[in-house]
């Protein structure tokens, strides 16, 4: 499959908004079971008397939850090689069971490699956000992506 979206496409100021991931009681006891085992993620008696006031989703399982709109709505049809890291993540709000999470990407900047000239850098800003249209956690970092025409 012949990627969609090169670096060219990414134009600064520009936004997409996609995806609809349900968020199961289930899955968050799951994943914080095996990666993340504290009470509010695990027990809601525990969690209602936590800062969360409720069981939520771990702030690393909202990550992925990211990541997961973010590959398969965006980067999966793109000419992507690969990110060199996250500049920044911030959890806003608690992630719920029964919640339904999409995501947007902001373009914040867009720059060609100098020392690579068949790909570039993009800048995002990532948001996830409920159903309710609350950012519930955003996220900041490059994405590199092939040069169209440069990519083979």
């Amino acid at each position: 499959m012949k990627p969609k979206l090169y670096f060219e496409d990414f134009v600064p100021g520009s936004s997409a908004t996609y995806g609809a991931l349900p968020v199961e009681r289930a899955e968050i006891i799951a994943f914080a079971a095996q990666y993340d085992p504290q009470p509010m993620h695990l027990d809601e008696a525990a969690a209602a008397k936590s800062l969360l006031g409720g069981l939520a989703a771990s702030g690393w399982q909202s990550c992925a939850f990211l990541m997961r709109l973010i590959a398969e709505e965006f980067v999966a049809h793109s000419a992507g090689m690969g990110a060199p890291g996250v500049d920044e993540v911030k959890w806003m709000r608690p992630v719920r069971p029964g919640d339904v999470l999409s995501a947007r990407h902001t373009v914040l900047e867009a720059r060609e490699s100098k020392s690579k000239v068949d790909r570039g850098f993009v800048k995002f800003r990532f948001e996830l956000m409920n159903q309710k249209g609350e950012v519930v956690m955003e996220q900041v970092n490059s994405i590199i992506f092939a040069r169209r025409g440069a990519a083979a």
